[in-house]
C-alpha cells in the first residue's frame, strides 16, 4: 500500500512538475526584464534578439533567444564614454541598426549631466533641462553585433539644438535622421518631430534652412496635462519609429506623445503618403487618435517609446515598450514590456490593449 501511495503521489508532482514547465514555456507575463527599464529598442539577427535601452551611463547590449524574457539574458557594455565630453552623460534611447552591412548606435546624450547653467537657462521661456541633449554615433564591424568592435564615430548635426530619441528613417528615396527637436534653440517646449536627409549614417546633408518639422503636439491626447489647449510646456512629440507594413508597402512613423513620466503618455502614428517625400511635412497624415495608450482596468499606464520585431518564425510583429503599474513614481516606475499586434483592413496597426497577461508566447518560440 505504502509503494502504491508513493507512485501516486509522484505521478501527481511529475504532473504537477510538468504543468508548471508547459505553463511557463508556453506563456508569459510582463514585465519581461524584472530589473525595470525604458526606452526599449529590440530587433532579431541569425536567431538571437538583441535589445538595447537607457542606462545612463553607457550603451548596454543584451542577447537571448527569448523574446518574452530578458532576465536570464547575456549582457555586454558596448561603450562607456570618457568623461568632460559632450556625450559624457546622460545617455538615452540607443538604437542598434544595420546598415550597409555596417552596424551602428544612434543615442541622445549630453556633458552637463542635464544642468544648463542659470546663463543659458534664462533664456528659455520654460525650464529647459536638457538644453544640452544632442544626437550621437557609433560604428562597429563584424558580422553580428555582440562580436562587433564599437567605437565612437560622430555627433549628428542637429544645428546645435536640442535632439533627443533620434532614429533612422529608411526609404527609397534614401536615409532620414527622425528625431525630437525644439522650434529654436532655446524655445524649451513643445517638442516636435524634426528631419533631415543623411549622407551616411553619421552625417547630416540637409543644412538648416531644408530642415522640416513634420509633426507638432497639437492635438488634446499630445499635451500635458491632457487637454489643456494653451499649454506648451511638456507637451511632447518623441520617439519616432518607423513601421512598415510589408504586406501593403505602407510606411508609417509611431511616435511617443505628451510626457514620458506621466500616465498619459502614449503612441501616436504618422502615414508617408504612396510615393511621398519624406521631408515635405505636407506629405505626413497625423491620425487624430493615439493608436497605443493606457489601460487603467489592468493599471497599465505611461505605455510608449516603442520598437518593433517579428516572432521567431517571422509570422507575427510584436510591439515592445515601457509602461508603468504606478505613476505616481514617475520615471524611476517604467518596466520593459512585449505584445503581439495584428493590421487592420485599412494597412494601418492595431496594437493591443497594454497589460500584463499571462500572454501566448511569440510563434516559434
Amino acid at each position: 500500500m505504502f509503494k502504491l501511495t508513493q507512485l501516486l503521489l509522484n505521478a501527481t508532482l511529475a504532473i504537477v512538475a510538468w504543468g508548471q514547465y508547459y505553463s511557463n514555456t508556453t506563456t508569459y507575463t510582463n514585465p519581461i526584464l524584472s530589473a525595470g527599464g525604458a526606452d526599449p529598442w529590440v530587433i532579431r539577427h541569425d536567431g538571437w534578439y538583441y535589445m538595447t535601452y537607457t542606462t545612463n551611463d553607457d550603451v548596454s547590449l543584451l542577447r537571448s533567444q527569448i523574446l518574452t524574457d530578458w532576465n536570464n539574458a547575456e549582457s555586454k557594455v558596448l561603450f562607456t564614454p570618457p568623461p568632460g565630453l559632450n556625450y559624457s552623460t546622460d545617455l538615452w534611447a540607443p538604437e542598434l541598426h544595420q546598415l550597409n552591412g555596417t552596424w551602428y548606435v544612434i543615442f541622445t546624450a549630453d556633458p552637463r549631466s542635464d544642468s544648463p547653467s542659470p546663463e543659458l537657462d534664462m533664456f528659455c521661456p520654460y525650464n529647459c533641462p536638457a538644453i544640452h541633449h544632442r544626437m550621437f554615433v557609433l560604428e562597429g564591424h563584424g558580422s553580428n553585433p555582440w562580436s562587433a568592435s564599437f567605437v565612437y564615430k560622430a555627433q549628428l548635426n542637429t544645428y546645435d539644438q536640442f535632439s533627443i530619441d533620434g532614429t533612422y528613417f529608411q526609404h527609397s528615396s534614401g536615409l532620414y535622421h527622425i528625431y525630437s527637436c525644439w522650434y529654436t534653440q532655446y524655445a524649451a517646449w513643445p517638442a516636435n518631430l524634426c528631419i533631415t536627409k543623411l549622407e551616411n549614417p553619421w552625417t547630416v546633408a540637409s543644412p538648416f534652412s531644408e530642415r522640416q518639422i513634420i509633426s507638432v503636439p497639437s492635438l488634446p491626447w499630445e499635451k500635458t496635462p491632457y487637454g489643456r489647449a494653451e499649454n506648451d510646456r511638456l507637451s511632447s512629440n518623441e520617439g519616432p519609429q518607423q513601421l512598415t507594413n510589408s504586406r501593403t508597402g505602407q510606411q508609417f512613423l509611431i511616435y511617443s506623445a505628451a510626457r514620458s513620466d506621466n500616465r498619459n503618455y502614449c503612441l501616436g502614428l504618422l502615414e508617408l503618403a504612396p510615393n511621398g517625400d519624406p521631408m515635405n511635412p505636407s506629405d505626413w497624415r497625423k491620425h487624430q487618435y493615439p493608436v497605443f495608450y493606457q489601460n487603467p482596468a489592468e493599471s497599465a499606464y505611461g505605455v510608449g517609446h516603442a520598437s518593433f520585431v517579428k516572432s521567431p518564425d517571422e509570422t507575427e510583429d510584436w510591439i515592445v515598450y515601457h509602461g508603468m503599474q504606478d505613476p505616481t513614481n514617475g520615471w524611476s516606475a517604467r518596466t520593459i514590456r512585449t505584445q503581439p499586434f495584428i493590421w487592420n483592413e485599412n494597412g494601418t496597426p492595431n496594437f493591443p490593449k497594454p497589460g500584463y497577461g499571462p500572454y501566448k508566447v511569440p510563434s516559434g518560440q
